[in-house]
């Protein structure tokens, strides 16, 4: 039942989810965070399993963090990226893997590019312009394949992510109420009103 959404623009990246926590029939929560700041400039948005989720989004989000400490650099979106995903498939081979989907998004400051990365429970990783995650993608792909620009502004990414939300209340069965969405970008990650 989790969305999450993922929009690259010319100098931005876009990214959103829902805020229900369910499990099964039963609403938990409908104020749910989904996303995790990695560093200044990268931001991981995870659905899936409630405690494998949060469990591994930490992780990842402590381990990050960890490494800008200790290098006094931070990693940018393609290293944060490719480690999150080796951590991930690391946890297939264990005796309990974590079930996981993510996208994660950022602004590379060193080349001046945003990046936006899908990543799957299996480990499977692609660098795509725009990505949806959970039942979400099969209504909102081809809004997003239609639409979407690579030099797209903030105001056009946004209005897209309002028409694929537009749509999911439309055809989708199960009601998701509120999303939250972040755009980073060369000043950072900040929240934005949909």
């Amino acid at each position: 039942m989790e969305c999450l959404f993922g929009i690259t623009g010319k100098d931005f990246v876009l990214l959103a989810s829902d805020t229900l926590a369910a499990q099964s029939i039963i609403v938990m929560k409908d104020t749910d965070d989904k996303s995790r700041v990695l560093n200044p400039h990268t931001v991981l948005l995870y659905s899936g399993a409630p405690g494998d989720t949060v469990n591994f989004a930490e992780f990842i989000q402590r381990s990050v963090q960890l490494y800008g400490i200790r290098n006094g650099n931070e990693l940018s979106p393609k290293a944060a990226a490719n480690f999150t995903r080796r951590e991930l498939a690391n946890s297939l081979r264990s005796r309990h893997p974590y079930s996981v989907n993510m996208l994660i998004g950022g602004f590379d400051t060193t080349t001046g590019t945003p990046h936006l990365y899908w990543l799957d429970h299996l480990a499977a990783m692609a660098p795509l312009k725009f990505a949806a995650q959970g039942y979400c993608s099969h209504f909102c792909l081809s809004l997003m394949d239609r639409y979407h620009k690579p030099n797209m502004s903030v105001p056009e990414a946004i209005d897209l992510l309002r028409r694929c939300l537009q749509e999911l209340k439309i055809r989708f069965i199960i009601n998701l109420p509120a999303f939250r969405a972040k755009i980073v970008d060369k000043d950072g990650v900040r929240e934005v009103e949909l």
